[in-house]
């Protein structure tokens, strides 16, 4: 603790019953010298007297603001002006006191003012620990398509735009809705989560937009919704090619007037919401078979941002696989573990239906069953073991010799699957060759020179296949 004053019986007083209740407590005759102790130590309490010869309590705080330097403050003096009892709290100050003062009385006071500044600092910190979830760093992956996929989410996190996000289940859509709400100015705003497919149709009316009390059996009281508790900032509608048509009409018209109204209410909410969507269905075919409504389908689809499934960017498997390894170790309070090169090669090959989540889940138990702190292929799943290597494409069915070609109805992209094939097979060699170029460059006959071309041209980045492999 620190007292300014020039009232060498106050400091006295203030110094003994401090100390006697515990606290460390230094004084200051003059504000000029408690300014200097402010910058050179940690302050956590500050009694500060407003009136003084020479800087004034006042101006000592506006010098305290000026440079963003926050400490509990009481201030405290013999006239109690009302006005400049104003002026201390607009500058920062917790609460004002005139003299004489009862002890016990300030002893409480300088308790809930210390109460509340921890309570702000640990705030502070939570939103700041939050933020940092969700920033830029949560979107593992160097993949070409990973970073386009970050690089509009910077255009597009600080527009009011709707943006809808595609993707298969498991590839992290609501990673991605956070990090565009945390990355938004909307960020000290609630972000509201919603999944539209988790809950009955005649249920999820109240849940989005609330009810009134008596609305139907059981409503005994009003209730809002997740549009009226996101209010200012972010809603995220996961799974909304499940929403029903009745609902997608209500859903409408809140993108169109943002206001709606509850169920069994005939009063017009308004809201101020930013609206986050995602689906793993094909929504313009969904409008073509009359499922989804046209008019709505272009309302949400303002911005869309695809994300690739893991098959897709398998570049990015040993990095995911190392963070993940090490988050859950972490968690569990373990040793990182070390995976074999044929483990890895099973993962890689692995078709991954589940995208990230399942490799999450995986690596998860993996780390809770763990005895030997070494992943080898026995430790996974039978169907790692037993899976043929996997491409995106189902016409070709094997890599590494002559695949069997089915040709399906509706035709393919050949340079598609050649460019997949090609991709897997150039990691597989930079794996089994342990991250040596020229040995990687044999084992797909090559010459050196050329294999680092095909590295440049598809954005394989090999200092991670080496990381993972040492």
């Amino acid at each position: 603790m620190l007292v300014i004053d020039d009232d060498e019986t106050v400091r006295d007083l203030f110094v003994s019953f401090f100390r006697d209740n515990g606290y460390s407590v230094t004084a200051a005759s003059e504000a000029k010298a408690g300014l200097e102790i402010i910058r050179q130590e940690k302050i956590d309490m500050l009694f500060l007297d407003l009136v003084m010869p020479g800087m004034g309590g006042i101006d000592l705080l506006k010098e305290l603001a000026a440079v963003n330097i926050r400490i509990p403050t009481i201030v405290m003096t013999a006239f109690a002006a009302v006005e400049t009892a104003v002026e201390a709290m607009r500058l920062g100050a917790f609460d004002y006191i005139t003299k004489p003062f009862i002890l016990d009385e300030l002893l409480l006071l300088t308790e809930r003012a210390l109460k509340l500044h921890t309570l702000q600092k640990e705030n502070a910190m939570l939103k700041k620990q939050l933020k940092k979830k969700y920033d830029f760093q949560r979107l593992i992956g160097t993949s070409p398509q990973m970073l386009n996929v970050c690089k509009l989410i910077e255009k597009i996190a600080d527009t009011e735009s709707t943006v809808l996000i595609y993707g298969e289940s498991g590839t992290g859509k609501e990673v991605v809705a956070n990090t565009i709400h945390y990355n938004s100015s909307r960020s000290q705003s609630p972000f509201v989560p919603i999944n539209c497919a988790a809950i009955p149709k005649d249920l999820l009316e109240s849940e989005l937009f609330g009810h009134e009390k008596g609305a139907f059996t059981g409503a005994v009281n009003m209730r809002m919704g997740r549009f009226e508790l996101a209010a200012g900032g972010t809603i995220f509608l996961d799974e909304i090619g499940e929403l029903h048509p009745s609902l997608q009409a209500k859903l409408l018209r809140v993108l169109q007037e943002r206001s709606f109204e509850r169920v069994g209410g005939t009063k017009t909410v308004k809201v101020d919401v930013r609206i986050l969507a995602a689906t793993n269905k094909d929504l313009e075919k969904a409008t073509r078979e009359g499922t989804f409504r046209e008019d709505l389908f272009y309302r949400l689809n303002v911005i869309p941002l695809h994300i690739p499934p893991l098959r897709k960017r398998r570049e990015d498997i040993p990095v995911l696989l190392d963070h993940f390894i090490n988050s859950y170790a972490k968690k569990k309070k373990k040793e990182p573990l070390r995976v074999s090169s044929e483990a890895i090669d099973a993962i890689m090959h692995y078709r991954w239906p589940g995208n990230v989540r399942e490799l999450e889940n995986l690596v998860e138990r993996i780390v809770i069953l763990d005895d030997d702190g070494i992943v080898t292929v026995e430790d996974l799943p039978e169907r790692f073991s037993s899976s043929a290597p996997a491409t995106d494409h189902p016409a070709v069915s094997s890599v590494g010799h002559t695949p069997d070609i089915a040709l399906p109805d509706a035709g393919v992209d050949i340079n598609a699957i050649l460019d997949d094939v090609e991709r897997s097979l150039i990691v597989q060699a930079m794996h089994k060759a342990g991250g040596v170029k020229k040995k990687a460059a044999e084992l797909l006959g090559l010459n050196r020179t050329t294999l680092l071309e095909k590295l440049k041209k598809k954005g394989i980045e090999t200092e991670i296949l080496d990381k993972t492999q040492s």
